[in-house]
């Protein structure tokens, strides 16, 4: 039999495939590591925002040349709360992304094609070319089939407003906005004194994203705070998984071969979505020397634990979505943000200890008592 010909084949150019290849080409350089993704840009059209806590002092060196803004605090808002958390913030751009990775894989070894075929070894594309490698790494995202979903699913535009918009840092929430369609909140980023980017964010139960009532949307918001914008330029759309329930063993059947990463793999956070601290410990642990010859069976059981020690956020999820009306679940969200900074600040990173799980219960629940109770009773 023929020697392969790449060491590791990752297919897709997003965001845990990217990091995946520069975390190797970083550690084990001596590897042969192609890359398969059928868009012209790595990474799409994306932002990807996190806290400056999400991310190890080891790793910070894997995600620096991507970052292109940063804060050293943010803003939420809510009927009744309004709260500045002194906790660094970062967004990473799509086209950093892009010209990190094609710095450090060769032109020959990124190939614009789309899997048609995959396996364990072995890659069909969709121009009829195969491709041959001692392992597979499916990061081509997906939306977690097989598992019980909310939406978390939006709608961004930077917006350019010369008079100036005077935000300094970011409002990650700005839940004072008319409730629509589940828990709906603004999220804004000043880039610069004239440059914003705002997106209309909704948790729903259903993925539906109406593109043109989003964009009024954005223009009624911008309005409502005196901001005259000349021109709106980047815009991104999304439609992300909110894990209520399900098992792990239908997501990811144990007779499947092949190696998973990024949504593909269950790497996110059940109730936020949030994909970054994951898709950044992933690539670290596997530039680690992990074996490549045991890459499909080491992700499934990374996946298994991570699935294990997600199942209080999994219940947040239900309790959001099944026990408080759609327009009155922003005071799960307020309630929330009213406990210790920290306490927040490793939530998001999907790191709760016991302690923070039980405050965050603690009190009365801003949701019907009996609805919260079938939500806790409820089988995933």
């Amino acid at each position: 039999m023929a020697a392969p010909d790449n060491d590791l084949l990752i297919l897709g150019g997003g965001l845990a495939g990217g990091l995946c290849a520069l975390a190797l080409a970083q550690r084990r350089p001596e590897l042969r590591v192609t890359l398969v993704e059928p868009d012209e840009r790595l990474g799409g059209n994306h932002l990807w925002s996190f806290f400056d806590s999400d991310v190890a002092k080891r790793d910070a060196a894997l995600v620096e040349p991507l970052i292109a803004h940063r804060w050293d605090s943010y803003e939420v808002r809510f009927p009744a709360r309004r709260r500045h958390l002194g906790q660094a913030y970062r967004t990473i751009a799509s086209e950093r992304l892009d010209r990190a990775v094609r710095k450090v894989v060769p032109a020959d070894r990124i190939i614009r094609a789309a899997a048609t075929g995959v396996g364990p070894h072995q890659v069909t594309l969709d121009n009829g070319r195969t491709l041959t490698a001692r392992a597979v790494l499916d990061a081509r995202g997906g939306k977690a089939d097989g598992l019980r979903l909310g939406w978390q699913k939006f709608l961004g535009q930077l917006l350019r407003i010369p008079q100036g918009h005077g935000l300094t840092q970011p409002v990650v929430m700005d839940a004072t906005v008319p409730q629509a369609d589940g828990y709906r909140f603004v999220y804004c980023l000043p880039f610069s004194p004239t440059e914003l980017f705002v997106e209309d964010t909704y948790y729903s139960d259903g993925p539906e994203l109406d593109v043109d009532l989003l964009r009024d949307r954005i223009g009624d918001y911008a309005a409502s705070q005196g901001w005259q914008v000349a021109e709106r330029t980047r815009e991104e759309t999304g439609q992300l998984p909110v894990l209520t329930g399900g098992q792990f063993a239908d997501f990811w059947p144990a007779d499947d071969p092949v190696a998973r990463t990024g949504a593909r793999g269950g790497f996110f956070h059940p109730l936020t979505s949030y994909s970054l601290p994951n898709a950044v410990r992933f690539a670290s642990w596997l530039a680690d020397d992990l074996p490549l010859e045991r890459l499909a069976e080491a992700t499934r059981e990374r996946a298994k634990r991570h699935w294990r020690r997600t199942g209080f956020d999994r219940f947040l999820a239900r309790m959001l979505f099944k026990a408080a009306d759609p327009p009155q679940r922003y005071r799960v969200l307020q309630r929330f943000y009213g406990l210790p900074a920290p306490l927040i600040a490793r939530f998001y990173a999907g790191q709760s200890t016991t302690m923070d799980r039980i405050r965050i219960l603690a009190g009365r629940p801003p949701v019907s008592i009996w609805r919260a109770v079938r939500a806790l009773k409820d089988s995933e």
